[in-house]
């Protein structure tokens, strides 16, 4: 048996930032990949994040909204969205916006790390 491993340089990330009087009010990225199965890349949203202050005043739908946008003007064929399984509200969120529940992401964290913003 043979491994081979090629380093690809075609993925890259959008990050969407939301600001009033230069002050950051959210931010998403947008994470764009190809792979092999699809002629067309997909994109992984990460991080819609919304200051604690900022929230509920529509500017998630807003991030989302531009995220998607963006994710159609790179080609993508499909968004996938991801949030912790106890956080049901954002559940909700996504499948507001048009999202459907597909599977469960696993995860093995393989270091620890400072988390730098509030849930």
């Amino acid at each position: 048996m043979e491994i081979k491993k090629e380093i690809k340089n075609d993925a890259f990330a959008v990050k969407i930032t939301l600001e009033e009087e230069n002050k950051v009010l959210g931010w998403t990225f947008v994470y764009i990949m190809f792979q092999d199965r699809h002629p067309e890349p997909y994109a992984y949203l990460e991080n819609v994040y919304i200051e604690e202050e900022y929230r509920s005043r529509g500017l998630g739908t807003q991030l989302l909204e531009l995220a998607i946008a963006e994710a159609k003007e790179q080609g993508c064929y499909k968004i996938i969205g991801t949030c912790k399984m106890k956080k049901v509200l954002v559940h909700e969120f996504y499948e507001k916006h048009g999202f459907k529940k597909m599977g469960f992401e696993f995860r093995m964290d393989l270091k620890e790390t400072e988390i730098l913003t509030k849930d």
